[in-house]
């Protein structure tokens, strides 16, 4: 493990492992560098790239600077560029493509290529838009240290799983075979342990998730080659939102793995990054 601090005194865990240009992975919701999905995704990038697989502030290794704020998580990502040498590509799924596209935006000669997968963007009606109150749920559920209820939350508003299969999820584990190893999710206790996180995945996603156009020439100045991925079997909202931005983004486009949907399988994900990143 290594560390690196960040504007605000922050310190940032990663660990840095392969060789050839730094790749960095911006992990989603309750995404940790550590586990086996995750693990077997560094493992099949880390003979192209010298990967670089950090703790996002507040989980993990990593530390917490108060008050919380998006700007903060862009600032951590700087430091981990400049901890690589000054340049890097950079990687994110989910609210950690948002992390990433932002980042590529306000460094755009420190971000040599982008890769993203399934930034989550609601620009119409095809989805219901997150609550209005939704941050808000998670901060009191956070401080009154109800962390299941924080998981619970973000299952049913964030991800629309219906009631009954996140009892489930909270009150035993999955049955033998039924995810694959790559795709399991994390054992419920181990998402409590980072609950605290999702309200600040909440804050970044805030305005994205709430059925508007994407903001009009935001992310123009990055300058480098951008794509966006999605899942065959994601949903269409996904889709849509991804054609926007390589729409309306220059030098981004638009990609979709066939039979992947938004727990996307590292064995699936990996060779569309190598193939574009190298």
């Amino acid at each position: 493990m290594k560390t690196g601090t960040s504007k605000d005194g922050t310190t940032i865990a990663y660990d840095q492992v392969g060789t050839g240009f730094p790749l960095i992975l911006v992990t989603g919701a309750l995404g940790v560098r550590s586990g086996s999905m995750q693990d077997g995704f560094v493992n099949l990038l880390m003979d192209h790239f010298t990967v670089i697989n950090y703790d996002r502030r507040g989980r993990g290794d990593s530390t917490d600077t108060k008050p919380y704020a998006p700007e903060r998580e862009i600032e951590d990502i700087e430091a981990l560029i400049d901890a690589a040498g000054g340049e890097a590509y950079l990687y994110g799924v989910s609210s950690g493509a948002i992390l990433a596209l932002e980042a590529a935006a306000q460094f755009p000669n420190k971000v040599k290529k982008l890769a993203m997968y399934e930034p989550p963007f609601i620009i119409d009606g095809s989805r219901p838009p997150l609550p209005v109150d939704y941050v808000e749920q998670l901060d009191k559920a956070t401080a009154e240290n109800r962390r299941g209820d924080a998981v619970n939350i973000f299952m049913m508003q964030a991800l629309l799983i219906p009631q009954e299969f996140v009892d489930m999820m909270r009150n035993a584990p999955p049955p033998e075979g039924m995810y694959a190893d790559d795709v399991k999710p994390p054992a419920w206790s181990d998402m409590e342990t980072v609950a605290h996180t999702l309200a600040y995945d909440g804050r970044i996603v805030r305005e994205y998730l709430a059925g508007h156009p994407l903001p009009a020439g935001r992310w123009n100045a990055f300058t480098g080659e951008g794509l966006v991925l999605v899942g065959g079997s994601s949903e269409p909202f996904f889709h849509d939102g991804a054609k926007v931005l390589a729409a309306n983004v220059p030098n981004i486009r638009y990609q979709v793995l066939e039979g992947q949907d938004h727990a996307v399988s590292p064995s699936a994900l990996a060779p569309a990054l190598v193939a574009f990143l190298s």
